[in-house]
């Protein structure tokens, strides 16, 4: 019988809205046993250090030395990151949790250059909690020649296998990017689609100097521009085959620069529900049932849209009796495990990669 292993996983998302802590019993394969889950919010001072770690990384790829800025938010990442642990396992009770899977912050995608980058010192965070660490999780499949994302399918597979929901599934996962898992049966496909909540995030953040357009309120204010939209979806990325994958920064808020606040918010969640829509173009056949996940499925206005261009049911991870803010969290929980035990985190149909792919690093608490 497979060793079940009490683990968390941790995940900051390219919304770089906080830590998701999720507490899983898990082999790594068959058996994936989700239990209690937090988020912990970052401040807005951490928010700022993030963004700025963000831009800082783009001089970096220009070659560029690291600063000394991603370091420092590099270290209050992974403390942050050690506070979530210290409250999960104070909320569970659990204090046989023997591995922690963490994620890190991305901060820069670039696998046509065979370079991905999450920030998040591993070593540090084993010291800080006691426990063993996995992080790093994209790095080995990026330098086989994959996009190094996305990497939940493996873990939507391990769920739909266990849900009573007629395939083929879609699961997608809204965070930042938006990204999709394609399941019928062993077959599992998947990609980004394209933006997701990043530059709604970014545009209110201009505009409104808040975080997020709650519910997508703010938004359904407003009207979409059209012409704005066509030329957005206009980009070649959406017709090439997958596997492909994006940096969060890839697709930025010039095509509505010029609008009112209000319109620009509108287009731009029109816009990531008609890109997602469009995944369609790619899947082998039509899915019965789509599962929206992350933290786009609490946008209102958004979810309206999708459901809009989608001629096929539209649940919400809860309509599948799993838990949408805690989902990627779970996924690395159960990937760590099979790093640990030397499994494939990706396959040729998930990142492109050239075979299946393990990967990770692996820090032992000292």
């Amino acid at each position: 019988m497979s060793r079940i292993y009490k683990v968390i996983g941790l995940m900051s998302g390219t919304s770089l809205d906080g830590v998701d802590a999720a507490l899983m019993e898990t082999d790594g394969e068959a058996v994936a046993r989700p239990g209690p889950s937090l988020m912990i919010p970052y401040d807005p001072k951490t928010r700022a250090m993030l963004r700025a770690a963000l831009d800082d990384a783009r001089t970096v790829a220009e070659g560029g030395p690291v600063p000394h800025s991603i370091r420092e938010a590099e270290r209050r990442l992974t403390e942050i990151h050690a506070e979530a642990v210290a409250a999960l396992v104070e909320k569970s009770g659990a204090r046989d949790v023997t591995l922690l899977g963490f994620h890190g912050q991305t901060i820069l995608h670039r696998p046509e250059r065979r370079w991905t980058w999450q920030i998040g010192d591993g070593a540090l965070l084993a010291r800080l909690t006691g426990i063993d660490v996995v992080n790093d999780f994209r790095s080995a499949d990026v330098k086989a020649g994959g996009q190094g994302a996305p990497l939940v399918p493996l873990y939507h597979a391990a769920l739909a296998r266990n849900s009573p929901l007629a395939q083929p599934l879609a699961v997608v996962n809204i965070g930042g990017v938006a990204n999709i898992t394609y399941i019928n049966g062993d077959a599992v496909l998947a990609f980004d689609t394209g933006p997701g909540n990043a530059p709604i995030d970014d545009w209110m953040h201009r505009h409104t100097e808040k975080p997020v357009d709650m519910n997508g309120d703010f938004a359904a204010t407003g009207k979409v521009d059209d012409a704005a939209l066509e030329a957005m979806l206009a980009n070649p990325f959406f017709a090439r085959l997958p596997p492909k994958s994006l940096d969060r920064m890839d697709f930025g808020v010039a095509a509505v620069e010029g609008l009112s606040p209000a319109d620009g918010a509108a287009t731009l969640t029109a816009f990531t529900a008609a890109s997602i829509a469009r995944a369609r173009e790619h899947f082998p056949d039509p899915a019965t049932t789509w599962i929206i996940c992350g933290g786009g499925r609490h946008n209102a206005t958004l979810m309206a849209m999708l459901q809009a261009r989608i001629n096929a049911q539209v649940l919400k991870a809860e309509g599948a009796r799993w838990d949408g803010d805690a989902l990627e969290a779970e996924a690395f929980a159960y990937l760590a495990v099979r790093s640990v035990k030397g499994l494939p985190l990706s396959l040729p149909t998930t990142t492109g990669v050239a075979q299946p792919m393990t990967g990770g690093k692996f820090h032992a608490a000292r």
